[in-house]
């Protein structure tokens, strides 16, 4: 199992029928036992998804796919377990590969891993690393999940 933790760029690049024209992002540090759907958990966090029912993939160089695998939605693909493969001996800096999210809506991403090595201290802080995959910085607005700009749009009771 790699030691190294890395940094991953991950930048939305549209979803629900729209293109972002100056994608968000948020820079990732992933340590040597973080898994695919720890990855998949922190990015969703990170880019404010709420409704967290859809299926999601990974897609690496070479179209190996990772994710929940699911015989139901998609029976003819080929899906490796995101719950047992490790982000660090998966992917190497320099490398990119897609995550999308909710298959219906489409949210696209971007994923790069940094070069370089990243000091988990330096970035994260004293005390315990963290069990996850953290974003430690960003950028730019989020669009929310279903497109709605206000309370006003949901069916709430007064």
């Amino acid at each position: 199992m790699a030691r190294t933790w890395l940094q991953i760029r991950v930048d939305l690049l549209g979803g629900g029928g729209t293109d972002l024209r100056d994608p968000p992002g948020r820079i990732f540090i992933v340590g040597p036992s973080h898994s695919f759907e720890q990855l998949a958990e922190a990015i969703n966090a990170a880019f404010a998804r709420w409704d967290l029912s859809h299926l999601h993939e990974f897609e690496l160089v070479g179209g190996r796919r990772i994710g929940y695998p699911s015989d139901d939605f998609v029976p003819d693909l080929a899906w490796e377990d995101h719950a047992k493969l490790k982000v660090a001996s998966e992917v190497s800096p320099g490398e990119e590969f897609a995550f999308t999210f909710d298959f219906g809506d489409g949210w696209r991403h971007r994923c790069r891993v940094l070069e370089g090595k990243v000091d988990p201290r330096e970035e994260w802080g004293p005390g315990p690393l963290p069990k996850r995959p953290v974003a430690v910085w960003g950028w730019g607005w989020i669009p929310d999940q279903y497109g709605r700009e206000s309370a006003s749009e949901l069916d709430l009771e007064p």
